[in-house]
């Protein structure tokens, strides 16, 4: 199939890939002249293990294509996919205007049938928005809109692309629901379920499953500490649940908190939405208290052990990423307990 993919950023570039990898014939888009240039080199703008592989081969035989070229892009193209950023704004809302500036760009340079499919984490609502935006230039029969959320784990994102434990697609179109079936039926041969529900679950979905997942985290690390108080061991306590079926063993790992690039945000956007429909939800609020805490718990120890004296000591930071495996440090608790060793006079070293 011909698929463009909008924004070469870390979902951008890893479906694009992935898609590449299967035998599609990929456009990827970005507005970024010069990295555009770096990825048409065979440069890799990202770190993500096993990616550089696939990069390699469907550029050199000619699947994988970058431009900056919108219209040139979508020439032929069945399917646009839109990996666009959606950071928050003040009030911890996800700012859309990436994305509806690109649905204004393409309702006036699509002339027969597309697919769009948003690939970027979004609101529910937002697959609205963007036919809304798309209607204003273009007949609706050009086009139908799908919300198709990505569920990639930094530092295993193509095994999960490749092998997803579900592929959720949300449409109420028929049309749009076969070409969805047919792009993704070679990455669930083997029987993992591909999804179908109305575009505004499969928004909610997303933000669900990120959501829960931090809530894991936040809910350990609050054992962590009271098993610190009461003299237990978290690792055991740890293994002990996370051997019952009904929980499993998975993200109850207590740490520094969580980072990267989704659960702070996506927490953040949930929360916000609840706001706008006047719920009050409780358990995310605790959750993002209780990982903004976290963070800079290390920094309370460091500062009781030298009796709040730490004008310039010097002190090592190993490892500046949210999490192994991957080059991004967006919200990375590093950067927080940094940030409170300098403003307490420390000095820092990072690796």
């Amino acid at each position: 199939m011909n698929i463009t993919v909008v924004g070469t950023g870390y979902v951008g570039l890893v479906t694009g890939t992935c898609f590449a990898e299967t035998g599609n014939q990929v456009t990827c888009v970005d507005i970024d002249a010069q990295k555009v240039e770096r990825m048409r080199q065979g440069e890799v703008p990202i770190y993500e293990p096993g990616l550089d592989v696939l990069f390699e081969r469907n550029t050199r035989q000619q699947r994988l294509h970058f431009t900056t070229d919108l219209k040139a892009a979508i020439k032929g193209a069945e399917i646009i996919f839109l990996a666009l950023p959606t950071p928050p704004g003040e009030d911890g809302s996800a700012d859309l205007s990436y994305i509806l500036g690109v649905a204004e760009e393409l309702s006036e340079l699509i002339e027969d049938y597309k697919v769009i499919v948003d690939k970027s984490t979004v609101p529910v609502g937002t697959a609205e928005r963007v036919h809304a935006r798309l209607a204003q230039k273009l007949d609706t029969a050009l086009f139908d809109v799908v919300s198709n959320p990505e569920f990639l784990r930094e530092g295993v994102a193509v095994d999960d692309f490749m092998k997803p434990d579900r592929v959720v697609l949300g449409t109420t179109s028929e049309k749009a629901r076969t070409i969805m079936k047919r792009l993704y039926d070679p990455f669930v041969r083997q029987g993992n379920p591909v999804i179908f529900m109305d575009e505004r679950s499969a928004e909610m979905t997303k933000y669900a499953a990120n959501s829960y997942l931090a809530t894991r985290i936040s809910f350990m690390n609050e054992i962590a500490n009271l098993c610190e108080l009461a003299g237990a061991n978290v690792d055991m306590v740890r293994i002990g649940i996370g051997s019952d079926s009904r929980i499993g063993k998975r993200f109850l790992f207590p740490g520094i908190g969580y980072g990267g690039s989704c659960f702070p945000k996506d927490v953040q956007a949930l929360a916000r939405t609840a706001q706008e429909f006047a719920y009050e939800f409780n358990i995310l609020n605790a959750v993002m208290g209780v990982n903004n805490r976290q963070r800079i718990k290390l920094v309370d120890r460091i500062v009781d052990h030298y009796n709040g004296q730490l004008r310039d000591k010097t002190f090592a930071i190993w490892g500046l990423a949210f999490k192994p495996n991957t080059d991004d440090i967006r919200e990375a608790p590093a950067l927080y307990i940094i940030e409170r060793l300098l403003n307490l006079g420390a000095k820092v070293k990072a690796y």
